[in-house]
C-alpha cells in the first residue's frame, strides 16, 4: 500500500521523567537554516543532516521504548505517520502495537524503513489460519497467501509508513470495518483481510487483477480509473501478487 517516506516520520516519545523529547523540534530548526534556494553544497549538507537526524530519532525513539513500549499511531491529512509511546498526546493516535514479553518496537520501526523487509517462514499454523478463512469466504487459499507474500513478507508484526499493518496489511479503518480487536493478532489479520478481499472480487466481478489493484490502491482508485491505475507501485504489485498466486497454487 502507498505510503510516505521514513524522512517525513514525526516521533515523539516521552521518558520516565514526563517530559517530551524535543529531538524533532531540535533537528527541525537546524533543518530550516537550508530552506532558502539552497546551493549544491547546502543540498548536500541538508541531506546529510537530515539522515542523521532520521537515525537520531529512531535510536531516540527506541530508548525511550524503554521505559514505555506501548506504540502509537495516526496519519495526519498530509499523509504523515506519527508516532509516540504517549497514548494521552492526542486523541488521534491508536494503539498500534503493544509490549510483548518484553519485546520493544524495534521489529516495528525497522518494518518503516524501505529496503529493510525480509521474509519470514510461512509456518504450518499459518497456513490453518488461511485454510479456514478461504474456505469460510470462498476465496482461493494460495491467492491469500500470496497476498500476504507481497504484503508482508509473512511479517505478522509488519508496519509500513502509511499505518498498515500485520500480515495482511490492514489499514485501521479497515480493520475497524470488519470488527478487528488485534490488528497484530494473525487469525484476526487474516480473517478481515480475506473478506475484505472477498468483497473486492465480488465488486470487480471476480476479477483479480482489478480485485488486487483496489487491494493496493483502494476501490475508487479503480472505479476512478476505470480499471487498473496508471501508479507504478499497483501495476507492480499486482504483477507480483499474480505471479505468486501461480507459484502458490502449483505447491498446495
Amino acid at each position: 500500500m502507498k505510503g510516505t517516506s521514513i524522512n517525513s516520520i514525526k516521533m515523539r516519545g516521552q521518558g520516565e521523567n514526563g517530559r517530551k523529547s524535543g529531538v524533532y523540534t531540535e533537528y527541525m530548526s537546524i533543518l530550516s537554516l537550508f530552506s532558502t534556494r539552497p546551493s549544491q553544497l547546502q543540498r548536500i549538507y541538508r541531506g546529510a543532516l537530515k539522515f542523521t537526524a532520521v537515525c537520531f530519532m529512531i535510536l531516540t525513539s527506541l530508548w525511550i521504548g524503554s521505559a514505555r513500549a506501548d506504540l502509537y499511531a495516526y496519519t495526519d491529512e498530509n499523509g504523515i505517520l506519527n508516532i509516540t509511546n504517549v497514548p494521552s498526546v492526542d486523541s488521534r493516535y491508536k494503539l498500534l502495537r503493544k509490549e510483548d514479553n518484553g519485546r520493544t518496537w524495534k521489529s516495528s520501526i525497522n518494518a518503516l524503513k524501505p529496503g529493510t523487509r525480509r521474509t519470514h517462514k510461512k509456518t504450518a499454523g499459518l497456513d490453518n489460519i488461511v485454510q479456514q478463512a478461504a474456505q469460510a469466504y470462498k476465496v482461493d487459499a494460495a491467492l491469500v497467501h500470496a497476498v500476504i507474500h507481497a504484503e508482508s513478507s509473512f511479517n505478522p508484526n509488519a508496519v509500513s509508513p502509511k499505518g498498515a499493518s500485520g500480515l495482511m496489511q490492514l489499514m485501521p479503518a479497515t480493520a475497524r470495518r470488519y470488527g478487528v480487536q488485534d490488528i497484530f493478532d494473525p487469525k484476526q489479520n487474516v480473517g478481515a483481510g480475506v473478506r475484505y478481499l472477498k468483497d473486492l472480487l465480488k465488486m470487480f466481478d471476480n476479477n483479480p487483477r482489478l480485485a488486487l489493484a483496489a487491494y493496493n490502491a483502494g476501490e475508487n482508485a479503480v472505479i476512478r480509473f476505470g480499471g487498473i491505475p496508471p501508479y507504478p507501485e499497483t501495476t507492480q504489485y499486482v504483477s507480483k501478487v499474480l505471479t505468486l498466486h501461480t507459484r502458490y497454487r502449483k505447491t498446495s
